[in-house]
């Protein structure tokens, strides 16, 4: 295992500006939602002896590559290998050596993985630094819309100089993030004698191979249906032995029919996602755990650069106009009624791209648009789009998914188009797509405007820049800006904090002048368990692991 001195003495500086999120952050709603209805009319049966799990979260792609969401990383995190990971229930988010042994950086520029002796795959492949280097070779080179490769900007090479040893080449030294992306969507280590090194895997082919060196493999598969995991007993990862036989994750479309199965005691867990209506009713509910947790969800509005009114590929192309438009949408919402009538403050106004439990957090959008106390401001609204030249109303074509981000996404965008239509300074023309056929039409330019939520993925406040501000994003929503594609990733290998934090508040200020994304909210994140369920825990580290889990 590394030493923990070494670590800290090249990690810390970025970690330290977490201080306090345990009990500050502001995570995951159990808003998210959506699939098929698996509360009994699927067909799909649950293992004898497995405890069973509710969701209404879909899956997408189970090949790491391809998926980016936070559905399928709750897959990913049962069955995939990494080589650092955050320990269970521990309020310190920093990850430790998981199939390492140990993980340092060997100079400013080279992190250097040692790995256990003796990993294997649930397939009974030997696991070695060559499937680890294949692993992150393959994210860079299909570097597919909906992955995380953006998560890889600063990875030069990797080098393999024996089957244990594993140095990531890094760009920019001191990366004050890495050890962190190595717990992140871009970390799962996969079996190269399964995947394809160019292309990516259906889901059944990988359930098939089963190519997994987490605590789980997946023995039942029925996509958005039923999954079940089965405990591998090869696992040598930080998280341990697992706690339970098994576990099934049932998938629901109605969260309702979900919520009254946890009511009931027809299921023993569930995690994402309830509206805020059917949390209250819970935490009243005879029987029933209501486990509240830390974490930083967002959720905010993405304008398409190209298509966007006077976007880049329109007929009265304008930059300087499509930029007045994104300001005076961000002036036009009222964030607080939006928490309060539809969230019952389950969420609260985010006034930045960073949200508030991250140290170097600022509120700029507030400070620049919006009355003081973050009320909406119709009248700078008017006066930006004026000073731009635009006299006419503006039509904003507005999409939003009604089951991936929980069943109060409809009234939440009905209230948006209302308060963006109350200025007499917009039309909106709104509508809705199922989450699977959303994410293939988002990094397609279909939508010009879209609701899109964001769950971080290693608690650090860079993890709300890099993967939406820099070049190659995974927004692909045309927003290429080279000073602040510079400045974020000045900001990540920044080793003095408060040298940090002032590029921090910098590339905050920009992001509020750009707004490639207008912030909307930041919530927590809720799980429930069923009387005599032990082992629920949602630390810092927004992880809802299923090996913690007993009866």
């Amino acid at each position: 295992m590394t030493s923990s001195r070494r670590r800290a003495k090249f990690l810390a500086p970025a970690f330290a500006l977490m201080t306090g999120l345990a009990l500050t952050a502001c995570a995951s709603t159990g808003e998210d939602s959506g699939s098929n209805d698996a509360s009994g009319d699927s067909g799909a049966e649950s293992s004898s002896g497995a405890l069973v799990v509710g969701t209404t979260d879909k899956i997408t792609r189970l090949d790491p590559a391809a998926s980016y969401d936070n559905g399928t990383s709750q897959v990913a995190r049962q069955v995939y290998g990494y080589l650092m990971e955050s320990e269970p229930g521990s309020e310190d988010p920093t990850p430790v050596p998981s199939l390492a042994e140990s993980g340092e950086f060997t100079s400013p520029g080279e992190f250097t993985v040692k790995l256990k002796e003796g990993l294997t795959f649930a397939n009974g492949n030997e696991l070695t630094s060559s499937d680890v280097k294949f692993s992150f070779d393959r994210q860079i080179a299909i570097d597919d819309p909906n992955g995380p490769a953006s998560l890889l900007g600063n990875l030069e090479s990797v080098d393999t100089p024996d089957d244990l040893t594993v140095v990531f080449n890094l760009k920019q030294e001191n990366d004050q993030t890495w050890v962190g992306v190595l717990n992140s969507p871009a970390g799962p280590i996969v079996d190269e004698e399964v995947f394809s090194a160019d292309s990516v895997l259906d889901n059944q082919e990988v359930v098939d191979a089963e190519p997994f060196a987490g605590q789980y493999t997946i023995s039942n598969f029925s996509e958005n249906e039923l999954i079940s995991y089965t405990p591998v007993d090869t696992y040598q990862g930080v998280l341990g032995e697992a706690q339970n036989d098994g576990i099934d994750v049932r998938y629901y479309a109605d969260a309702s029919n979900m919520k009254l199965d946890i009511e009931q005691n027809n299921i023993d867990a569930a995690y994402r996602s309830l509206s805020a209506t059917d949390i209250e009713d819970l935490r009243n509910a005879d029987g029933v755990q209501v486990i509240d947790g830390p974490g930083g969800e967002i959720r905010y509005i993405v304008f398409n650069f190209n298509t966007q009114p006077f976007g880049a590929t329109t007929e009265e192309a304008d930059e300087d106009k499509a930029r007045a438009v994104r300001q005076a949408v961000a002036a036009s919402i009222d964030r607080a009624a939006i928490a309060k009538d539809i969230y019952r403050d389950t969420f609260a106004p985010l006034y930045s791209a960073i949200p508030d439990a991250m140290i170097g957090a600022t509120e700029p959008v507030k400070d620049m648009y919006l009355t003081s106390d973050g009320g909406p401001d119709v009248d700078k609204a008017k006066q930006i789009l004026e000073d731009a030249g635009i006299t006419e109303t503006v039509n904003l074509a507005l999409q939003y998914n009604p089951d991936h981000y929980g069943p109060s996404s409809g009234d939440e965008y009905a209230m948006i188009r209302s308060q963006l239509e109350d200025t007499g300074l917009f039309t909106v023309d709104l509508q809705s797509t199922e989450w699977v056929q959303y994410q293939k039409d988002r990094v397609q330019d279909v939508y010009p405007l879209y609701q899109l939520g964001w769950f971080p993925d290693f608690s650090d406040p860079d993890n709300f820049l890099t993967p939406f501000f820099t070049k190659d994003n995974f927004l692909g929503n045309h927003f290429d800006n080279d000073e602040a594609d510079a400045l974020i990733r000045q900001q990540a290998v920044t080793e003095d904090q408060a040298e940090r934090e002032e590029l921090l508040g910098q590339a905050q200020e920009m992001m509020a002048e750009e707004l490639s994304t207008v912030p909307l909210l930041q919530g927590r994140q809720f799980a429930f368990a069923a009387e005599g369920v032990e082992g629920v825990v949602l630390d810092a580290s927004y992880l809802f692991r299923y090996g913690s889990l007993s009866k």
